[in-house]
């Protein structure tokens, strides 16, 4: 029987600098502003791009299971100005995350973000009692391009955002 360690994740406040490596930080800009290096650069060419509103029940902030999409980017962010959490590592060729770059985020409610191409991601986590969040991918994301890594399976680890 393989044992199961839990791995604290601390999570830190994002920026647009810390969360390069996994994709973009959206904050809100003027009205009118053209197109620049602050906006998301989207990647949904490969589908119909969904637009919804999911709603996320709490489930505290473990996690044993992480996930990344390869056809598109996605963008996430909630509404009613609630902060909450999620877990990254980034995008690569190997069927499974680089442990070492795994990372966990703080998101305030005033900003969204773009996750880029194949990155990984476990979450939205949250200390609310439910959050909607607006989430932009393809229609069928969640059917076609879900690649998930048990990191319980394949590496006996469970991982906590502090």
């Amino acid at each position: 029987m393989q044992s199961t360690s839990v791995h604290q994740l601390p999570a830190q406040q994002i920026t647009s600098e810390s969360f390069q490596p996994y994709g973009q930080v959206i904050f809100a800009s003027e009205d009118g502003r053209t197109y620049d290096q602050e906006d998301a650069r989207l990647s949904l060419d490969q589908g119909l791009p969904r637009f919804y509103i999911m709603r996320l029940q709490q489930k505290g902030r473990r996690f044993s299971q992480i996930t990344r999409h390869v056809r598109c980017t996605q963008c996430l962010g909630s509404l009613e100005g609630k902060d909450w959490l999620i877990a990254v590592a980034p995008p690569g060729e190997s069927a499974e995350p680089s442990l070492n770059d795994l990372a966990a985020f703080r998101i305030p409610g005033n900003c969204f973000i773009k996750l880029e191409v194949g990155t990984w991601h476990a979450g939205p986590y949250f200390d609310h009692e439910w959050v909607d969040f607006y989430n932009l991918e393809l229609s069928d994301t969640n059917v076609t391009d879900h690649q998930t890594c048990s990191l319980f399976n394949r590496f006996g680890l469970v991982f906590e955002i502090t």
